[in-house]
């Protein structure tokens, strides 16, 4: 029953109504470009407050996992910052790295009650992820996980450009088998 949490959007994280966003952060987490700047223009100094303070506390969040902020001016509560891997060939744990990602965005937003969240394309920009790979990885460990979780209601994946919505497509078809 895991497929009837999952939804795929194509358009702007930034004004997703979910409880959660997922934010594709840098390690230092101060913001940058792509995803991560417009997060943090779009949620205002709140969020970079709160990195701040976790950056004081634990020297900021290494690849493959995740923290969790205000959502400041965002439609969501909170922000799920996690950091993904640069894309190194695949020789260097990215796979694993990648999914790290997605399991701890979702096991720190079901620890926080979050009943619903929305995940960029984590990785596929500018750290060239394979975006088909990528697609593949996201999927698999959202189902596994929704699977077992009972607290998520639902899962949004937010493509900001064609080929990353086809492939969400895609795979959603391929993990996800709907009952007849």
């Amino acid at each position: 029953m895991a497929y009837r949490k999952i939804r795929i959007f194509k358009g702007d994280i930034t004004k997703m109504e979910t409880m959660a966003i997922v934010n594709a952060a840098n390690s230092s987490l101060m913001g940058g470009g792509g995803v991560d700047g417009a997060i943090h223009r779009a949620g205002g100094p709140a969020i970079l407050e709160d990195c701040r303070a976790i950056v004081a506390r634990q020297g900021g969040c290494k690849t493959g996992e995740a923290v969790i902020t205000t959502g400041g001016r965002l439609p969501a509560k909170y922000v799920i910052h996690t950091v993904g891997p640069v894309w190194n060939g695949g020789n260097r744990n990215e796979q694993q790295l990648l999914a790290n990602c997605y399991l701890h965005s979702l096991q720190l937003a079901s620890r926080h009650h979050v009943n619903s969240i929305a995940f960029p394309n984590i990785s596929t920009g500018i750290y060239h992820f394979p975006k088909d790979l990528a697609a593949s990885i996201a999927m698999e460990t959202i189902v596994r996980f929704l699977e077992e979780d009972n607290v998520i209601e639902e899962v949004v994946l937010v493509c900001f450009d064609d080929e990353n919505y086809q492939l969400a497509q895609h795979y959603y078809n391929q993990y996800i088998r709907p009952e007849e």
